[in-house]
């Protein structure tokens, strides 16, 4: 198991609007702006090679702020295209709490963050006893039909708890904020109860202020 002790201090953040990463699931991201270019090639330099992958926020003043919790990801796979831009895939590692943002010279953020709170993300694989699929998984077929998305059931229904319930928390089109609930909850199953939560109200047609109070 991975221990606070094992991560460092201070990781680079990438506030990427509705990109959701969550411990043991993969991310994969197409990088092309200069500051996040360099981003890649310093974090390929460090033996963690993390990301924090964090959802920002605007304020009225225009200024944009980062939620406190954010995902860190291992920068597990890298691949460079012709004109220059970088494929790579983040493998989920743990959540963490910032303590700060640093002030650098890098073109990029960085913060100090604190892991602790976060154990179960760097232990083992988590099941959901509550999960009954019999009643989930028409109530997610109704959403898909609704919003025109198709899947490969076959595969849905023969999933492990963590992995069905993680990859629709990643891949369902719901905004920021909503994937900012489902990125905090504490444990597998209250994710799954956000989850359907959120599932319910699009298909009730509530809107996403609504679906957060």
């Amino acid at each position: 198991m991975i221990t606070a002790a094992d991560l460092p201090e201070t990781i680079p953040v990438f506030p990427l609007p509705g990109a959701l990463l969550l411990p043991r699931a993969r991310l994969p991201l197409h990088i092309f702006e200069p500051r996040y270019l360099a981003m890649i090639e310093d974090v390929m330099k460090t033996p963690e090679r993390l990301i924090g992958m964090i959802q920002p926020y605007d304020i009225p003043s225009g200024e944009t702020r980062l939620h406190a919790i954010g995902c860190a990801g291992r920068l597990t796979a890298f691949s460079e295209t012709e004109d220059g831009r970088y494929m790579v895939t983040l493998s989920g590692i743990s959540r963490f709490r910032v303590t700060r943002e640093v002030d650098g010279f890098t073109p990029y953020r960085r913060c100090e963050v604190n892991w602790t709170g976060f154990e179960r993300d760097r232990g083992a694989v988590e099941t959901d006893p509550g999960l009954e699929r019999e009643a989930f998984l028409p109530l997610l077929g109704r959403f898909f039909d609704e919003r025109g998305l198709s899947t490969d059931w076959d595969s849905l229904r023969e999933a492990e708890d963590e992995l069905l319930i993680n990859s629709l928390s990643m891949l369902c089109p719901f905004d920021s904020e909503e994937r900012q609930a489902l990125l905090e909850a504490p444990t597998l199953p209250l994710r799954r109860e956000t989850l359907v939560t959120l599932i319910e109200f699009a298909l009730h047609g509530g809107s996403g202020e609504e679906r957060m109070q």
